[in-house]
């Protein structure tokens, strides 16, 4: 018999990352914004809209937020989209009836706050994903549309009674990134469908220079 703990470790965190998409607990944080609407459902509909306007898409994150964002571009562009990460040196500037995609999943950051400024003076579409819509940070107040993903972060890693397990507990905002992770994915199907992109379509996209 093997000891390895791995299968058991997954098993956690992916029930951990699972239930960011389930329905909230009654009396809990989350359940005060259970009205607002799916990530998914937020996210499916701007992006198609961008796209079917021919609208150019930004995305924007800090930190391992970012990272996942980037991933999110990638796959945009795989779908056809003129997709870009802000701070690239080939990025355009941003322009009316653009899509920002920014993430502040402890509700600010004071880069975040200044690109949805900076968009919103554009006069740009933005949608925040955020752990924190209540915040009140610039960026939530200047958002279109708000992605809400209850998933821990760094502004709750150290509260009694969050989400992770006792057994296995991530640090900081793993949670949050891993679902952002997942959701992309998510997003990426509902999106192929609605665009009527094939896989075979997608991968013509893939670069060459590897």
């Amino acid at each position: 018999m093997s000891n390895d703990p791995s299968a058991a470790m997954a098993a956690q965190i992916c029930g951990q990352i699972r239930s960011v998409f389930g329905p909230p607990p009654p009396y809990s944080a989350a359940a005060a914004f259970s009205l607002l609407p799916p990530p998914l459902q937020v996210l499916v509909e701007e992006i198609a809209r961008a796209a079917t306007a021919s609208k150019k898409v930004f995305v924007h994150g800090v930190g391992r937020e970012g990272l996942m964002l980037k991933a999110l571009c990638m796959r945009l562009f795989h779908l056809g989209l003129s997709a870009y990460v802000v701070g690239d040196v080939t990025t355009p500037p941003i322009a009316a009836g653009d899509l920002l995609i920014a993430s502040a999943g402890p509700g600010s950051f004071s880069t975040v706050d200044a690109i949805c400024r900076v968009s919103k003076s554009a006069r740009a579409r933005i949608v925040l994903i955020t752990a924190q819509p209540g915040s009140g940070s610039e960026a939530s107040l200047l958002a279109d549309a708000v992605a809400y993903l209850p998933g821990q972060t760094m502004a709750d890693d150290e509260v009694e009674g969050s989400s992770a397990s006792p057994e296995l507990r991530l640090p900081m905002g793993s949670v949050y990134e891993g679902a952002m992770f997942v959701l992309f994915e998510m997003v990426m199907v509902r999106l192929s469908e609605k665009l009527g992109q094939t896989p075979a379509e997608l991968r013509s996209r893939h670069t060459n220079l590897e």
